[in-house]
């Protein structure tokens, strides 16, 4: 079995991840959404809108980087009267950074009004960087901010992610009365890929087989599952409730081309065994991904 160890993470490395993440979501932003109009929330959408209305006094609007700076200096500040300065952390480092980015990456059009290939491509991009980002223990401010200040404050009754959904929300309506209803709703297709991305970044890409095994014959098929799949196997006490016997119901985690193996040696042993298999994001302990603080 080859186990994946990993180790206290290098500060330099984070940095580098933060600076790399930035950098994809920044072309994202101004190669992918803002030639199109997909506002997908953030104060990233909010600097699209910005430059889309600011465009009928000043020739191409209000940049995306300066917007997005000035958005967040207010809410920065005012988070580190209340949180203090290690509550900014590195989070001020990457909000600067991707308007570094917005500023330095040249004003392109990589989808050439298709909405299709905005939405998908970039909310990939955008799920990948995000994952980047948050994997560094970093956010690009914003809403989430915004989100952070007001549930300390105001909302303490709901969470951080609620008042981030009604504060990205209200933004993507604002988008759809400045570009229209058919980029608002790949605005929402792209926000549901670049979560659905940014999940799998973070949960990671071992997917597991976790499986419930209830049989009278537990003893021989744990003793085989151990010997022979080198997998560790944990009985949980149970009782039928319709029978009303006790139970040991059988609980073991292996990897996907195991669960095969696993279900041949429960058919072998027994025919009328009850066996339930369920997808397993992430499995932390031995023979899966180790942590190890050096």
């Amino acid at each position: 079995m080859s186990n994946i160890t990993i180790k206290k993470r290098n500060p330099v490395l984070l940095y580098l991840v933060i600076t790399a993440g930035t950098g994809l979501l920044a072309f994202a932003i101004k190669c992918i959404y803002d030639p199109i109009g997909l506002v997908t929330g953030g104060f990233t959408g909010i600097a699209i809108l910005i430059k889309k209305v600011t465009d009928i006094f000043y020739a191409g609007g209000i940049p995306l980087w300066f917007a997005n700076l000035i958005l967040n200096i207010p809410f920065f500040l005012l988070a580190y009267k209340i949180k203090g300065k290690k509550f900014i952390g590195r989070t001020a480092f990457a909000t600067v950074l991707l308007s570094v980015w917005l500023y330095l990456i040249p004003e392109l059009d990589f989808v050439s009004g298709d909405y299709i290939l905005a939405s998908i491509f970039g909310g990939v991009l955008a799920g990948i960087a995000m994952g980047m980002i948050l994997w560094a223990n970093a956010t690009t401010g914003g809403t989430e901010m915004v989100a952070v200040l007001l549930q300390c404050r105001m909302f303490s009754h709901y969470s951080v992610a609620q008042i981030m959904q009604v504060l990205d929300g209200m933004i993507v309506i604002v988008g759809l009365y400045v570009f229209g209803l058919r980029p608002s709703m790949y605005a929402i297709v792209a926000i549901f890929i670049t979560s659905k991305v940014t999940d799998t970044i973070l949960e990671g890409m071992k997917f597991s087989k976790a499986a419930y095994i209830i049989t009278d014959h537990y003893q021989e098929i744990a003793k085989r599952v151990m010997e022979e799949l080198e997998r560790g196997v944990t009985g949980l006490a149970a009782q039928g409730m319709y029978s009303g016997e006790e139970k040991c119901v059988l609980y073991c985690v292996v990897s996907k081309k195991e669960i095969v193996l696993l279900k041949e040696v429960v058919h072998e042993i027994d025919k009328s065994a009850f066996v339930v298999v369920g997808d397993v994001r992430e499995v932390h302990g031995e023979g899966f991904i180790e942590h190890r603080k050096d």
